[in-house]
């Protein structure tokens, strides 16, 4: 058995850029079909929101501005009173099932107190306010969602594993101003009995339906996802609840579902690549008693239809610089499909949570017979750089700020940002996440053959 090399983790303290965390709104108002958000911040904050989001004002997107402006900041204005004028016009324009207030770096330095205004507005105006911090102390713009999916974690129904069927009987739903319809979810004694499975990440609906497809073929059933398509719909969270999430940033819902909540967090790898995907069902499989079936076979169908893509990658060079979070799934996997991977940069590394992915990572390196790439916590970029320069890699997965002084030192480039709101997730989508790696890796391949063609026809004539 072939002995696993413990993975090296470095900390620099140089600068890293990377977007606003309030650029989680751009899409999660698309995931949330019923809610509204506000971004309270000033006015930078809604140009960023504007060039960012690419949405006019005009096409009245699901998401508005609430600008401080001097008399906000100087106390000369009355933050409740402002801030109830401008949810009463909400409500009454587009009536969501919930407003979610965005608070920036400005609502910070000024001490804003949102999450005190946010219930004295909810019983007068009788519409939920959730409340999410998603400013610059974040480490990366991700986080964002981790923000707002922690904050909603709270307002899900309270999961009852078992009742008389008396109690069921004179069970009287209803609900309450603030949270989500309180609805009643009994376990159903036999295989499955003992818990229920909540996923959690923002991921389109045809992704969800893929990973949801995948667990019921394993005869698990997943009864909810946390943020739902539906504020109106959230799952109901308690003890008998299993909770697995499926991107590497969402630290901060883990930690709250099971401290706030008593879930019991499936610690398992993120369903990117085929090795990662089948990695997750095997895990939620054993923490439900289930034995997997097919999982084998059909990740091998899925690396064989990925043969044209990884002729492209295998023994090709790729560099890190770290931005959204994803980096050590994505390295992972570029691993297995033959690539050498140099650093892994990561703005922030929660090790607890990423326990499960850094031992596959560890495992695929062994199986590759590739030696575990460094991993290097906030980054000094130009430090990075020089090293770069130095490897000269085949290509750099960085963020946008970096990637044009990258491509004038002749090393090929993709941005980060890409993978965030790419269908990178399940077995279907590996195609996809392999799409991304290999299209500056081709666009190189086909502008070389075109010079040698160029030259060759100079020669003849």
């Amino acid at each position: 058995m072939k002995t696993l090399e413990i993975p090296t983790f470095e900390c620099e303290t140089g600068n890293y850029h990377t977007f606003c965390p309030i650029s989680c709104v751009a899409w999660l108002y698309q995931k949330i079909e019923d809610s509204f958000f506000l971004v309270v911040g000033t006015k930078t904050r809604g140009y960023f929101l504007q060039n960012a989001l690419g949405v006019m004002i005009f096409a009245e997107p699901r998401y508005a501005m609430a600008e401080s402006e001097e008399g906000d900041i100087s106390a000369q204005l009355n933050d409740q009173k402002e801030l109830k004028r401008i949810c009463l016009q909400i409500k009454n324009d587009r009536n969501p099932s919930v407003i979610i207030w965005i608070g920036t770096c400005t609502t910070e330095i000024i001490k804003m107190d949102l999450e005190g205004i946010a219930p004295k507005l909810e019983k007068q105006l009788g519409i939920p306010i959730v409340v999410a911090r998603a400013n610059g102390l974040d480490y990366a713009f991700t986080q964002g969602e981790d923000t707002v999916s922690a904050a909603t974690t709270h307002r899900c129904p309270e999961y009852i594993s078992c009742a008389t069927n008396q109690q069921i009987e004179g069970e009287i739903e209803s609900v309450a101003i603030g949270a989500a319809p309180n609805k009643k979810f009994f376990s159903q004694k036999g295989k499955l009995g003992k818990c229920s499975l909540v996923l959690f990440g923002s991921s389109p609906s045809s992704v969800a339906s893929q990973l949801n497809l995948e667990s019921k073929r394993q005869s698990i059933s997943v009864s909810g996802w946390l943020p739902s398509q539906k504020y109106t719909e959230l799952p109901a969270l308690g003890q008998g609840v299993c909770v697995c999430g499926v991107n590497p940033f969402l630290s901060r819902t883990a930690t709250t579902s099971m401290r706030r909540r008593k879930c019991q967090l499936v610690g398992a790898p993120f369903p990117i690549g085929p090795d990662g995907t089948r990695a997750w069902i095997e895990k939620i499989c054993s923490v439900f008693d289930v034995k997997p079936d097919g999982l084998e076979e059909r990740e091998n169908q899925i690396w064989k239809n990925l043969k044209d893509y990884l002729g492209v990658v295998t023994g090709k060079s790729v560099f890190f610089m770290g931005d959204n979070l994803l980096e050590i799934s994505i390295a992972r996997f570029s691993i297995r499909c033959g690539m050498i991977v140099y650093e892994i940069g990561i703005p922030y590394m929660d090790r607890r949570y990423q326990a499960a992915e850094l031992l596959l990572l560890q495992e695929t390196c062994a199986k590759m017979e590739t030696p575990m790439p460094r991993i290097v916590e906030k980054p000094d970029n130009y430090s990075q750089v020089q090293r770069m320069h130095e490897l000269r890699p085949d290509l750099a997965i960085t963020g946008m700020a970096h990637a044009n002084p990258l491509e004038a030192r002749d090393i090929d480039t993709k941005w980060s940002v890409e993978f965030t709101f790419a269908q990178i997730h399940g077995f279907t989508n590996a195609r996809d996440a392999l799409e991304l790696v290999t299209r500056p890796l081709r666009r190189k391949n086909s502008s070389v053959l075109g010079c040698h063609s160029l030259s060759r026809q100079t020669v003849e004539s």
